[in-house]
């Protein structure tokens, strides 16, 4: 094959499920399968909670919206091809489809990851300064923030994912993932991918790592404000409406920092290493986020009880 052909969008990669267990995809798909049913469903009922419950139509629960959306965009863009793979052996994907894949997953991670620092900020006014809180946080400003927040993805991550296509792929075209992933597909590049990792790094950097410094200045500040408070009640109750974001933090990051430190410094790690963090980054945020929500917020768990018993609540 001609280097041309191979840097054509007519390349076909191979998907791998999980390596050295092909023979029990089958059975391996239904722990999948309940997972994809409860991030979709869980995050939809929350999504629906807040359309239709008018207490819930607030800053903190806009903000709580978005991110059940990104959750929902990311087990969409993964669903397909992760069951093919395991119930049909579908492996084959084209390299556009790989590029649109790889495109929306790291516009929904960017989007989750700016999501998560709205909310650290909305925590932050809520506690800070409660009397201007509706001021600050209007409907307007919150639409602002969400047409930010795509706009941001959308410029950073299009240049990383075009840039792809100047590659050439002579080597194996087997993926290592049940999905398109970055670096895993800069790896079967036979060219330099210098440029390509450098901006892949700086996408990185400037997205999930600027936000991650920003929610712990902005939980700084919050602790140096609730410490100010006098009544031991009242600190409770301000540390308590920030249980359910410090959740989400950690379920979102620590599968992603571990995902990268992997890709870049795990290159002996036995193969399924990397396929149980793989999963795990795309997959733990899903189903946790509404989990966590529903469990530690009181007005959220009353609306999806409603929901789903609402002659039960009129009784009430």
């Amino acid at each position: 094959m001609s280097t041309l052909q191979n840097t054509s969008s007519s390349i076909i990669f191979l998907l791998t499920g999980v390596p050295g267990l092909e023979d029990f995809h089958t059975w391996i798909s239904i722990p999948f399968c309940l997972i994809y049913i409860t991030a979709l469903s869980g995050n939809s009922m929350i999504l629906f909670a807040i359309v239709t419950q008018p207490s819930l139509h607030k800053p903190m629960y806009y903000f709580l919206s978005m991110l059940s959306t990104t959750d929902l965009g990311l087990s969409i863009s993964t669903l397909i091809t992760m069951l093919g793979i395991f119930w049909f052996n579908a492996r084959e994907i084209s390299f556009n489809a790989c590029s649109s894949q790889m495109f929306f997953i790291q516009l929904f991670t960017v989007m989750e990851s700016s999501v998560l620092l709205a909310m650290a900020f909305d925590r932050f006014v809520a506690i800070s300064n409660p009397l201007r809180y509706a001021s600050i946080l209007t409907d307007r400003k919150i639409a602002q923030i969400g047409v930010a927040i795509i706009t941001r993805g959308t410029l950073i991550l299009t240049p990383m994912v075009a840039l792809l296509k100047r590659l050439s792929y002579c080597r194996s075209h087997v993926l290592h993932h049940s999905y398109c992933f970055h670096p895993d597909v800069m790896k079967l590049s036979c060219t330099d991918t210098r440029v390509n990792s450098a901006i892949g790094l700086t996408a990185l950097i400037t997205t999930a790592g600027v936000d991650l410094i920003f929610i712990v200045l902005s939980y700084l500040l919050i602790i140096k404000t609730v410490l100010s408070i006098a009544s031991p009640e009242e600190r409770k109750k301000a540390f308590g409406t920030c249980v359910s974001h410090i959740g989400a933090v950690a379920v979102f990051y620590i599968p992603l920092i571990s995902l990268s430190f992997v890709h870049r410094f795990g290159k002996h790690a036995p193969p399924y290493v990397h396929t149980l963090i793989a999963n795990a980054y795309l997959l733990i945020p899903p189903v946790m986020n509404p989990i966590i929500y529903s469990v530690k917020t009181k007005q959220i768990r009353r609306a999806v009880v409603k929901l789903l018993h609402p002659s039960g609540i009129k009784k009430n």
